[in-house]
């Protein structure tokens, strides 16, 4: 029986409180996999080591009831080591496709700076078109797909940065900040008293892949004005005339925009994305996708600073 929009959301606040079990302090982090995950796209996480960015990840897969790999990106992972390879099978005296860890529903890409741009390049076809090419066969991937893929920001000895096109295949850029300090009092007395963040055998899944379609489809279903369309492009168009910036948000930022917003107005219970939710979105959809001139950085100018200025000096429709 299918669910009603109003059941889906309450699954989704279910998830949060599952992974609250297991993670605390995080709740922006946990909603913006789930604005993620909704929108049919990807989430890059970034953090400091030890502030749950992998626990974090597969308590949301665990929670979802979603088959999860962990694949650790390493300097000499090669393209095959993520997408699969021929392997000869002797009893057939013949090749045959071995799958890679990217066959999964959510894939969880480990410090992936750590690995040249030439193996990082080996997602782009299965985070933008679901599928893997491989000696002329394309070979779909399962629904729902979602790379989570985490990187240190303050190490970057043996680290490789992600070229454009690789950050433009995630549609959120979320900050995993050290919790307050409350939320790390608790998360100290949940160690004290024996909690094992590598056994989560504790968190029940609240959902399948069947509901999580359902949920995608409705939030994609949500309604925008054309108002509400150009203040979009306008907020695009800002960032590219903005003189501290190189590079600015493309139409397909744009797009990624519209597609977060919509995610974030159904959570919400809204029928219509309003100007709120594309605010509430931009800084996380877009602060990957912009450069910041050198001359810009040199004088301490950073992109999280560019996106709010344009959102406060773009008129909002009324």
């Amino acid at each position: 029986m299918t669910e009603s929009p109003d059941e889906l959301r309450e699954v989704m606040h279910r998830v949060r409180l599952e992974i609250g079990k297991a993670v605390i302090g995080q709740d922006g982090v946990v909603t913006g996999l789930l604005v993620a995950l909704l929108a049919r796209g990807h989430v890059l996480l970034e953090g400091v080591p030890g502030v749950a960015k992998t626990l974090l990840v597969r308590a949301f897969s665990r929670t979802l009831g979603l088959e999860t790999r962990r694949l650790q990106f390493t300097p000499d992972l090669m393209p095959g080591d993520v997408t699969g390879s021929l392997v000869y099978d002797a009893s057939a005296a013949g090749f045959e496709f071995r799958e890679g860890p990217v066959f999964t529903q959510v894939l969880l890409a480990d410090e992936i700076n750590r690995t040249p741009p030439k193996t990082q390049s080996a997602l782009l076809e299965a985070m933008e078109e679901r599928q893997v090419s491989a000696d002329g066969v394309t070979r779909p991937l399962p629904t729902p797909f979602l790379v989570a893929a985490t990187q240190n920001p303050i190490e970057h000895e043996g680290t490789y940065d992600l070229p454009e096109a690789q950050l433009d295949r995630f549609l959120l850029k979320l900050t995993v900040d050290v919790p307050g300090r409350d939320a790390e009092i608790a998360v100290l007395r949940r160690h004290a008293d024996g909690f094992d963040p590598r056994v989560l055998d504790a968190l029940q899944p609240v959902a399948d892949a069947e509901t999580i379609r359902a949920a995608q489809a409705a939030a994609a279903s949500v309604a925008v004005t054309d108002d509400v369309l150009a203040y979009v492009v306008d907020l695009a168009r800002a960032t590219r005339e903005a003189p501290s910036v190189q590079l600015g948000a493309s139409p397909r930022a744009a797009t990624a925009l519209l597609a977060a917003a919509k995610a974030w107005a159904w959570l919400g219970g809204y029928p219509a994305i309003t100007p709120d939710h594309v605010q509430t979105m931009l800084v996380p959809t877009w602060r990957h996708r912009i450069r910041v001139r050198p001359e810009g950085l040199i004088e301490g100018v950073s992109g999280d600073g560019i996106l709010t200025a344009v959102v406060r000096q773009t008129p909002v429709p009324r």
